[in-house]
């Protein structure tokens, strides 16, 4: 590694050098390029070298900017690291602000990641650990920045800032860091794994909203209460609205831009401007840029239409050209060298065993306040300890302002690259002492088979309906699926309306009344079409949604099969595709008749994830579900214990879905030439008013589903629900 980092060196210095660009020529866009690729380059070999041995890539990129400054690199090669990286002013800005616009992305893509609602399920135990955690270490750095001596200060006038700051950088945590290895390890889900993540996550937002203010001190350049208490009064009330008023904005212009707009990429140029806009907001009100960055990201985190598709767009264009070009410039504005002093690598030992002890005692003690056992508390004081990538970025901030030293800058860096560096195997180490009980066993298999499951992954449905009841009925079964994950829907009514909103007000209807313990609010947009079906969803579904529902008055043609309207629908949407069909009770009155479902199942992935819907919908209408399972008759009828291992497996899977839905099913089976025949039997005898079953479409044709889900759809009098994914 050693030779090919000297070899890459020589090659761009000779480059620079033929160029005619060093440390005594002015600005160059040549001598930029080249310090860009080194930075990636090595950055991205170190974060592969790092990640193979269990570390964060991050940390990776700052041991690039390390080699590549005045610790390595300037050491032994002098001249080549002039030419590479010259000292002077205006060549060093141009890589500064790309490494400014880096630490607003990445606190944007820092917020992106934070789970309020996971702060929300563990607040207990999450609030006492942070409050411990940070009080703890935020005193010990406190009082290291008063007695420090003078020398060590920027500012000695200012030595309250720098205390602060100090206090800050110790308390702080990287949820990036914590969340990867916790992740890594299979944790996430786990009680404590929650807890652990919690906590970090509420560390980083108090310590960004601490930053805030001290930025404002240290602007003032004196401290004046006036200026603190206008500060933290701008900062509340610019929090406030956020989380208010701002997030509804938000989720607006997300889907505006998505829906409106149809250059490429326009959702990531207005979550880019939205950064932008909050930045200069707290900017404004005196805080630092950073905390409008990283509430814009807990904003849009939060979006109910954020992809995976465009939250992977955005994070591809950070971690590959911005992270590792701030990180890089962190390491080569940190000088290691200055620890050949023993007075200096005493102070910054002492300040990494501050730092650790400090944020352990804190946790620890906080992980006993709020309920934990000792093993559970030992593992969360493990994993609050690693400083990360969010430690390099404050001691940015601090450097940028004035608040800390040169000296004091490489100190943090080298605690964080240290404590980070050793937190994967000291939480590894913990987290295998702590054993699966039987409470949280359950909770983890439930979870585990919901995010495997058709509806976890959807996330935006579209709804194709008519007014008539058949559209009302498909609007209700869509305001139920939606209240199990707050789903946006948007309607498109087709036809004349009789009555203004009916369909939005079914499915906002269906989503309030769910019965689901864990139903959200659902967002409804409906659209008004005259055009015939086909064009209208083939409009809308450039928009991107995961699901669509048709309920279009007549479903059946007269001469059999699918109706020209339902059948152009569905040819007009490539996802996963539900038709309803109301029929019975549902004909007079469709919104607000009982339900009692049979789900049918045979085995196929098709099915299951018809049964998923079917319990979906039981769960949030609280109605009676039926599973009737149908094999192929090749002799007498088989009993459960009869069945092939696959076909036993496939039941059990849907009955143990419905078991961690909270529901009690009933399990009629038959073996059976006719299917459909069997299906219409049973929806007769067990009086079920609709019929749930997941089809497959035919290869090559998008609006056929086989013969026994057209028998079923033609022959039934109880209402239907086909889910074509």
């Amino acid at each position: 590694m050693r030779t090919a980092l000297l070899a890459l060196a020589i090659l761009t210095a000779g480059a620079a050098q033929a160029a005619g660009i060093g440390a005594s020529g002015g600005p160059s866009e040549v001598l930029l390029v080249v310090q860009i690729v080194l930075l990636l380059t090595v950055g991205r070999l170190l974060g592969e070298a790092m990640l193979r041995i269990g570390q964060p890539a991050v940390m990776g990129q700052l041991l690039a900017g390390i080699l590549l400054g005045p610790s390595f690199l300037g050491a032994i090669w002098p001249e080549a690291q002039h030419w590479l990286f010259p000292p002077g002013r205006d060549q060093k800005a141009l890589l500064d602000g790309i490494a400014q616009l880096g630490i607003l992305l990445l606190l944007l893509m820092t917020g992106m990641e934070t789970d309020l609602a996971l702060v929300r399920k563990v607040r207990r135990a999450a609030f006492s650990v942070s409050v411990t955690g940070v009080a703890v270490p935020f005193g010990c750095g406190f009082l290291l920045g008063w007695f420090l001596p003078e020398a060590m200060l920027p500012r000695p006038e200012l030595r309250l800032v720098t205390a602060l700051f100090l206090g800050t950088a110790l308390a702080i945590s990287s949820v990036k860091i914590v969340a990867m290895v916790v992740r890594e390890m299979d944790f996430l889900r786990r009680n404590v794994g929650q807890v652990i993540v919690a906590s970090a996550i509420i560390d980083d937002t108090i310590g960004w909203v601490i930053i805030a203010v001290i930025f404002s001190l240290a602007q003032a350049g004196s401290i004046d209460l006036w200026e603190v208490g206008r500060s933290l009064a701008g900062t509340l009330v610019f929090l406030g609205i956020s989380l208010t008023v701002g997030r509804r904005l938000v989720f607006w212009l997300i889907r505006w831009a998505n829906d409106r707009l149809r250059s490429e990429a326009a959702v990531i140029t207005a979550i880019l401007v939205l950064m932008g806009v909050l930045a200069l907001v707290t900017q404004a009100i005196g805080v630092h840029t950073v905390l409008g960055a990283f509430v814009a990201g807990l904003l849009v985190g939060q979006s109910p239409i954020l992809t995976r598709r465009i939250d992977e767009q955005l994070r591809g264009v950070v971690t590959a050209l911005f992270a590792p070009i701030f990180f890089g410039l962190a390491g080569l504005s940190a000088d290691l060298t200055i620890l050949r002093d023993p007075r200096l690598l005493l102070l910054t030992l002492g300040l990494i065993a501050i730092a650790s002890l400090g944020k352990f005692a804190g946790a620890f003690a906080g992980g006993l306040i709020g309920g934990l056992r000792r093993a559970e508390s030992l593992a969360l004081a493990c994993g609050m300890n690693a400083r990360g990538s969010t430690e390099v970025i404050v001691a940015s901030i601090g450097l940028g302002m004035g608040a800390l030293s040169r000296d004091l800058f490489t100190m943090i860096v080298a605690m964080a690259l240290i404590t980070t560096l050793a937190m994967p195997p000291t939480l590894r180490w913990a987290l295998h002492r702590l054993p699966l009980k039987g409470e949280e066993k359950e909770r983890l298999e439930r979870e585990a088979a919901e995010e495997r499951g058709f509806v976890a992954r959807l996330e935006r449905l579209l709804v194709a309906a008519d007014d008539g009841p058949k559209g009302r009925f498909a609007a209700r079964i869509a305001g139920l699926v939606a209240s199990s994950r707050g789903m946006p829907v948007t309607v498109v009514r087709l036809g004349p309306a009789t009555e203004e909103a009916a369909l939005s007000g079914a499915v906002a209807a269906a989503a309030q009344g769910a019965r689901d313990e864990e139903a959200r609010a659902v967002e409804v947009t409906e659209l008004a079409r005259r055009e015939p079906a086909a064009e209208a969803v083939g409009e809308e579904a450039a928009k991107g949604y995961d699901l669509l529902i048709v309920g279009i008055d007549p479903t059946v043609a007269p001469e059999g099969g699918l109706a020209d309207a339902v059948a152009g629908a569905a040819e007009r949407f490539d996802g996963p595709l539900a038709i309803a069909a109301a029929r019975g009770a549902h004909r007079t009155d469709p919104e607000r008749a009982a339900l009692s479902i049979l789900a049918v199942i045979d085995g196929t992935q098709a099915a299951r994830r018809g049964a998923e819907i079917a319990v979906t919908l039981a769960r949030g209408a609280g109605a009676p579900l039926t599973v009737l399972f149908l094999s192929e008759a090749t002799g007498p009828r088989r009993r459960l214990t009869g069945l092939r291992p696959g076909d036993a497996a496939a039941l059990r899977d849907v009955l143990d879905l419905a078991e961690q839905a909270g529901l009690r099913v009933r399990t009629e089976m038959r073996a059976t030439r006719a299917p459909e025949r069997e299906i219409l039997r049973q929806a007769r005898a067990g009086d079920h008013d609709l019929i749930v079953m997941g089809v497959t479409r035919r290869a090559g044709d998008g609006a056929a589903f086989g013969p026994v889900a057209e028998a079923v759809l033609e022959a039934s009098d109880r209402s239907v629900l086909f889910l074509a994914s």
